[in-house]
């Protein structure tokens, strides 16, 4: 994002208030844009900060996530602790739901043994609830993320024993 000024002999009628790299009053345009849009989501990178605007959901209000964007050089992803199993990732990005419907049970808890092909939960992407199955059969040991929570990409959801 670039940051305007007005020439020093110019009167201003706003002032720009900057939060680290952000101008706050280019992020109340775009979510003024966000909010006129048909997308739900928009994310934006610039001078080493990524910023993800998404629309709210009924009664809520507008969600801005800043943080340092992801450098060009691939790094290690941070160790956790040993886990009994191996995590199964996320194949794609979107919205985590652990069961079917909000009144549904889940589809897998701890302690669930799993077969391959079987459903474990669905992510929600571009309007479209995609069914992600196992992979390999196995014990679900734990169980990463809350319902109705963001996933990226390669983001463990389950560790599998």
């Amino acid at each position: 994002m670039s940051t305007k000024s007005a020439p020093a002999s110019a009167p201003t009628t706003a002032k720009t208030t900057k939060i680290s790299t952000v101008d706050v009053a280019e992020l109340d345009t775009l979510a003024r844009w966000l909010e006129k849009s048909a997308l739900e989501e928009v994310e934006i990178e610039s001078a080493g900060t990524r910023i993800r605007l998404r629309k709210p959901s009924v009664g809520g209000t507008m969600a801005m996530v800043a943080a340092p964007a992801a450098s060009a050089v691939p790094t290690s992803a941070p160790t956790a602790p040993a886990e009994a199993g191996s995590p199964f990732t996320s194949p794609m990005v979107g919205t985590y739901y652990q069961a079917a419907n909000p009144e549904a049970a889940p589809f897998v808890k701890v302690g669930d043994t799993v077969k391959e092909g079987q459903p474990l939960c669905i992510i929600e992407a571009m309007k479209t609830m995609n069914q992600i199955t196992a992979d390999r059969a196995g014990t679900i040991t734990k169980v990463l993320l809350k319902n109705g929570q963001p996933v990226e990409f390669g983001q463990p959801l389950f560790i599998i024993a």
